[in-house]
């Protein structure tokens, strides 16, 4: 018991949700309450109709430190949804679900994000007694409350999309992620999917003072909760989604390419423009993006995307420009330190 005491006394006091994931891992392994042999923390992710298993955490008795799935992955490459019976039932049903026999696994549904869409999967050589199901819920609803403040701290409180102080993590763990990977001579490959670029793009909304002067801040309101909806339902599950700020929204992805980064957020302005929105009826916005350079900062990417929508706003509005192809069409000039690879392409 002094064990989980003491564990969950260094849960409480966390703010980083991977350090969260893996200590609550750690923590189902080294209690003397019970005995497993292997422990993951899960989250479904991806569209409903094709969900797969993201590993947040996973660890045995006999490893040093849990391990996870890479940061930004790509989903078709995670076990299916259905791949796991038990998984899935424990979210559908949001009870614990069992095997029969030895050795024996058992799945608790957590309820992170308003909705069951993560579980604790454990395997044991003894099967779990009612006794302890009462201790491990309580541990797992720890974990659900601590995850709830951190959504509170993190997340724009209109739209629910991550607010501008948690950008700077996000971008250092991507920059990593990139600076990781070594990069794939040109004549070496075989598909775009080899490379690994990772993209900021700043979003602004076209005309959002005339929104709420003709409309109200009410309907400005509505409009800037549904272009939040809207950026979720079209972006992928891994991409990082902020409003910075007023009618101003930031991305950050990972693509194969500058093509498809581009393709990408072209289909999501065009969206916006079809879209249909109360009482206003149709809006446009104005995107700029660039890659991250090797070295980067958070500041200095915002600054390249801020330029690329500030000219897309200057010239016509509603288009989605590249800083890159600003720069190497001089468009933009860029500054004399600018580490931008203007031959990206």
């Amino acid at each position: 018991m002094n064990v989980l005491l003491a564990g969950l006394a260094t849960l409480s006091g966390l703010r980083d949700r991977q350090t969260m994931d893996f200590t609550l891992v750690k923590l189902m392994l080294s209690t003397e309450l019970w005995q497993f042999s292997s422990v993951k923390l899960l989250r479904a992710v991806g569209p409903l109709n094709d969900q797969h298993w993201l590993t947040l955490a996973q660890s045995t008795c006999s490893q040093a430190e849990p391990t996870h799935d890479q940061v930004w992955p790509d989903i078709s490459t995670l076990p299916s949804l259905g791949d796991f019976p038990k998984r899935e039932a424990a979210i559908v049903t949001e009870s614990v679900q069992r095997t029969l026999t030895a050795p024996f696994v058992t799945v608790f549904p957590i309820n992170t994000q308003a909705s069951v869409c993560s579980v604790l999967e454990v395997l044991s050589e003894q099967a779990l007694g009612a006794d302890l199901l009462p201790h491990i819920d309580s541990v797992l609803r720890l974990y659900e409350n601590l995850q709830s403040l951190l959504d509170y701290g993190e997340k724009d409180s209109l739209t629910e999309l991550l607010n501008r102080k948690t950008f700077d993590t996000a971008f250092w763990r991507a920059a990593q992620a990139q600076e990781a990977v070594k990069p794939v001579p040109e004549t070496e490959r075989r598909h775009p999917s080899q490379e690994v670029n990772y993209f900021l793009a700043v979003i602004d909304i076209d005309h959002f003072k005339h929104v709420n002067d003709n409309f109200g801040h009410l309907i400005g309101d509505e409009v800037l909760l549904l272009l939040a909806r809207q950026m979720r339902a079209s972006f992928r599950f891994h991409d990082q989604l902020y409003r910075f700020g007023g009618e101003e929204f930031v991305v950050l992805m990972r693509c194969s390419s500058h093509a498809d980064a581009q393709a990408a957020l072209e289909r999501f302005r065009t969206h916006i423009a079809e879209h249909d929105f109360p009482q206003v009826n149709h809006i446009t916005i104005s995107i700029g993006f660039t890659p991250l350079n090797l070295n980067d900062t958070p500041s200095g990417a915002f600054d390249r995307a801020d330029k690329a929508v500030y000219y897309a706003k200057e010239h016509g509005r509603n288009q989605v420009c590249s800083y890159t192809e600003l720069v190497a069409s001089g468009a933009l000039q860029a500054p004399a330190d600018d580490t931008e690879e203007v031959d990206f392409f």
